[in-house]
């Protein structure tokens, strides 16, 4: 599922990760989410990749939904820019773009679906 909303395109925010590079890890706290603005991350849960994503998708929005954990690891597996997003946009996107709210749910639900199915 890729995201629509374009404030993810703001150059100053971009972050950029090697192939191999960790972005975050299964435990760690999380305070933001991230947009891959082109290049791939993998997901995965105990060791196991659980999913693949790719230009336009999202990436650690659990943790500005529940404030809990990381979930997944996630590793960089083509070099990629990474546009992180904090819980604090992350706030005011969701107010003043309910559209990005409902992307968010609905990639949430896929999420859950596909890991169901894994079990």
């Amino acid at each position: 599922m890729t995201v629509t909303i374009d404030p993810f395109r703001d150059l100053a925010d971009m972050e950029a990760y090697a192939a191999g590079a960790t972005v975050f890890r299964e435990g760690d706290a999380g305070d933001r989410m991230y947009v891959v603005l082109f290049g791939e991350v993998a997901l995965s849960i105990n060791g196991r990749r659980v999913e693949t994503i790719g230009s336009g998708g999202i990436l650690g929005e659990m943790a500005l939904v529940d404030s809990g954990p990381r979930s997944a690891t996630a590793t960089v597996t083509q070099d990629a820019q990474l546009a992180p997003i904090t819980a604090q946009r992350f706030t005011l996107l969701v107010q003043k773009k309910p559209e990005f709210a409902l992307q968010i749910m609905r990639l949430l639900a896929s999420r859950l679906r596909r890991m169901d199915a894994l079990v």
